[in-house]
């Protein structure tokens, strides 16, 4: 095995592009931003004064949600995927130095969303 050059992974995801990764049509299809206020109003956050690891950016979790359900994927199966794939991290905005959230976190941030109070709850 040789020694990875400087733009091995850029080459890499060149060539996923050009076999067509669906991830990649599914970003710029989708503005996942247009869904951080709802996340932010419905998760609610505390500002951090009180320290503590800060929580995952939510739309980031929430894409991750979208893998899972895209390929139906258990929490534990999502994590593993996210740090093997480099389809998986450039949907996600991760680098491969980047800190991936764990099976844990992932289930945590979906049970913070069912537990979303009010009649219609948009994320169930």
């Amino acid at each position: 095995m040789k020694q990875p050059g400087f733009f091995d992974v850029e080459e890499r995801l060149a060539r996923l592009s050009g076999l067509g990764d669906q991830l990649e049509a599914f970003s710029r299809t989708v503005d996942f931003e247009a869904f951080r206020p709802d996340l932010d109003k419905a998760l609610a956050y505390s500002d951090g004064s009180k320290g503590g690891r800060p929580p995952f950016d939510p739309v980031l979790m929430f894409k991750i949600l979208v893998i899972q359900t895209l390929n139906n994927l258990s929490d534990e199966r999502t994590e593993y995927l996210i740090n093997d794939r480099l389809s998986f991290m450039r949907f996600l905005g991760l680098g491969l130095s980047d800190r991936v959230p764990d099976a844990k976190t992932v289930w945590l941030f979906r049970e913070r969303l069912t537990q979303v109070e009010g009649s219609k709850n948009p994320w169930l």
